[in-house]
Order: structure tokens, then sequence, then C-alpha cells
């Protein structure tokens, strides 16, 4: 018996040391990487008062959206990497909220937000899962912003059609995530980063609102290894 168990064990240890191996080479220095995926933005809104003429306590909130995503990634030592996210622009709804909560869609909004971040990679090299944690910069390019009906009503009733624009913004982002390691090549990445983010909105009847969005995005994708 004692014998047999030996035996098991040995076997389970060597499929666990070619496992390891087999996803050393994935996460060492040098290493460049490319993942795909989905991400999910959701602002989590702090809004300001529209400036007068407008109702006390008009205020705004800003809704999530999903795209897919692009990640490109450099390994510049076994721990520390560098990390480019890239995609295309997310649509965010702009609604109501204090007194005007309720009113419905007022707005669309584009954003654009590529963010690079230096992480740093816990555990061996060799090691299947990985946790890391980052930080860095996200520069938010908003775009294609456009009123609608129900802006107008509350803005400027029975005038033109009421517009808007944000203002782009620099802003600090945080993150935390994880790597599997299928083999030496392809593996599984899910991440969380936050970033600070305020701005402001300008309408065209001449009011102004600070918003802070400080959105989380969460993504999940399949990632690869070119050398």
């Amino acid at each position: 018996m004692n014998k047999r168990f030996n035996s098991a064990a040995q076997l389970l240890a060597a499929i666990a040391a070619m496992t390891l191996a087999s996803a050393a080479s994935a996460q060492s220095a040098g290493t460049f990487t490319a993942k795909v995926g989905l991400n999910k933005i959701t602002p989590h809104v702090t809004s300001g008062d529209m400036t007068a003429p407008a109702l006390p306590n008009t205020k705004a909130d800003v809704e999530s959206d999903t795209k897919p995503i692009l990640t490109l990634a450099y390994m510049v030592t076994d721990n520390i990497s560098a990390e480019l996210h890239l995609g295309v622009p997310y649509k965010h709804d702009l609604v109501g909220d204090g007194a005007i909560k309720g009113t419905g869609k007022l707005g669309t909004s584009e954003v654009l937000p590529p963010t690079f971040l230096m992480q740093y990679r816990f555990f061996e090299a060799n090691t299947m899962i990985r946790p890391y944690v980052g930080a860095g910069l996200t520069y938010a390019y908003f775009q294609k912003e456009r009123g609608s009906g129900a802006m107008t009503a509350l803005l400027d009733p029975g005038g033109p059609p009421s517009t808007y624009r944000l203002k782009n913004k620099l802003a600090g982002s945080i993150q935390l995530g994880a790597t599997l390691a299928f083999n030496e090549r392809w593996f599984a990445d899910v991440g969380i980063i936050k970033t600070y983010l305020k701005t402001t909105a300008k309408f065209s009847t001449g009011q102004t609102q600070n918003i802070k969005l400080d959105p989380t995005a969460v993504s999940v994708g399949i990632g690869y290894k070119f050398f």
C-alpha cells in the first residue's frame, strides 16, 4: 500500500512539475504578450449640481457599457511588467438624477480610455496562477456627445436642440488581477481597474456641471505569448 501511495505521489509531483515548467516562459523576463477579451466599465458617479438656471439639486448619472478590449504587455523582469489597454470607444448614457431623477436618458457620449500600467506579478515566473497589482494612468477622451429631446425640454423648452461637451481628462488608475497559464503560449486573465476620474460637462445653454465618474473596469480575456 505504501509503495503504491509513494508511486502515485511521485507521479502527481512529476505532472505538477511538468505543468509548472510548461507555464514558465509565459511570464518570464523579455516576454511579449497580447490578449483579447471583454471589458465592462461601470461609472460610480458623484454628481455636482447643474449651474443656474436649473432646478436645485439637478444632478446626473452615467450608465455602464461593455466592449471588446485588446491588451499588450511586456515583461521587463520576471516580476515587473508594462501593460497597455486599447479598444473601441465605449458608449454611455447620461441620465437624470437628484431633482430630475426619472426623466430618462438626457444624452449619450462615447469615451476612449487608453490605459498604461506598470505591474508587479507575485510568485516565481514558473507559477501557473499569478496574481498581480498595477498602477498607472488613463486618458479619458470623450467624443460624439449628443443631447436628447429630454435634455432640450429640461434646459431650453421650445428652443433649439441642446448639446453638451465633456472635458477630456488624464486620471490615475490602480489594478488588481491574476493570470492562469494553460501552457507556454496560452493563458487566461481576469482584472479589475479603478480609475479616479473627474470631468466637467458644458451645455450649449451656458450651464456647467462637475461630475466625478470614478469608473470600475472588469475584464476577462485570453492571451498569447509571441516571444
